[in-house]
């Protein structure tokens, strides 16, 4: 069996319905402060009968954990649950710290307890800071700017030293931006309040006379505003489950980027959206928002290479997908 720890949550849920496609048993562990329940649900309805379990708990209890791993035979884990909000964790670093990693290292004991060994993680982009280069690589300085960064940053060094100490094996995937939906439409992006540009603009789009907020327009990039790499949910999933395949096969631990290698700034993801919609909408500039580096584009060389993997989904594909879920929900 599989956990998937915040599999309620936007890219823990499309991880979860590709297990179930799969074939795959499944447990969610999700404390639901920013997951779903409804999701939960939709994916309890595609479902094999015993193939999904949904258990409510919090990394930060160390009894909800024991409970999880004595109630059910898991043999890996798929780690997404975290807070990720760039802004919130500049605000509130002590909350970030103490879900991220002290939740994070309550999860490695309870493996290690269990004598479970597999560990993939939602690592992320944000571990380089502003990137020394671009395309950022794996082995490039890694500087976070932020609490939320560092948070990834400090939980990568833990998983090291848990296969040095208890021999679990963990790879860490480096997301640069995630965007899209499920094609079919049983799950996509919903977050309260949604930090995300590209749902904010979809939902934007989606009331009359409402003006989209642009944060920062006076970035040293070719527009003024920030320029990311934009990487498909259902691409990002495929990641995963390579990455999991891979620790089981050869059993070592690594790292991987995982994106597109192509940046597009805020301004172009605007007129990506206006011209998948069919929609205008005006936007009003405000300030920058805090820990946001300029430019953040990836090398996936490595991925590519070792994994083979790639990306599929190109981004009028993801925009419509999310488009599309946005307007059915």
């Amino acid at each position: 069996m599989i956990l998937v720890t915040g599999g309620a949550g936007y890219i823990g849920s499309h991880c979860v319905l590709g297990l179930l496609k799969q074939g795959k048993k499944v447990v969610i562990f999700d404390n639901l402060s920013t997951g779903n329940l409804e999701t939960v649900k939709d994916l309890e309805k595609i479902a094999a009968r015993g193939q999904l379990k949904f258990f409510k708990g919090d990394l930060k209890s160390s009894d909800d954990l024991k409970r999880l791993f004595k109630e059910n035979e898991i043999d890996s884990v798929i780690h997404f649950a975290a807070y990720s909000s760039v802004e919130e964790s500049t605000k509130e670093p002590y909350k970030y710290f103490q879900n991220n990693v002290s939740g994070t290292t309550n999860l490695l004991d309870a493996m290690v307890e269990n004598n479970v060994k597999y560990i993939v993680y939602s690592s992320s982009a944000a571990v380089y800071g502003v990137p020394e280069k671009i395309p950022a690589s794996e082995n490039d300085l890694k500087a976070p700017i932020n609490p939320y960064g560092m948070t990834k940053y400090t939980t990568e060094t833990i998983l090291k030293n848990y296969d040095k100490k208890f021999e679990i094996k963990s790879i860490a995937l480096r997301y640069f931006n995630v965007i899209g939906a499920d094609p079919d439409g049983l799950t996509g992006e919903c977050h309260n309040p949604e930090t995300h540009l590209v749902p904010r603009i979809l939902k934007a789009m989606k009331e009359d006379n409402c003006k989209f907020s642009l944060f920062g327009t006076d970035y040293d990039t070719k527009d003024g505003t920030c320029i990311r790499d934009y990487v498909d949910v259902n691409d990002l999933i495929c990641a995963h489950f390579l990455a999991l395949e891979y620790l089981q096969k050869k059993n070592e631990s690594d790292v991987f980027n995982v994106g597109t290698e192509k940046g597009y700034s805020v301004k172009e993801i605007f007129s990506a959206c206006e011209k998948v919609t069919r929609k205008e909408i005006s936007y009003e500039v405000c300030a920058r928002r805090a820990g946001d580096p300029p430019i953040l584009c990836s090398d996936t060389t490595k991925i590519k290479k070792i994994l083979n993997w790639k990306p599929v989904f190109s981004l009028e594909q993801s925009i419509l997908n999310a488009w599309n879920w946005e307007c059915r929900n």
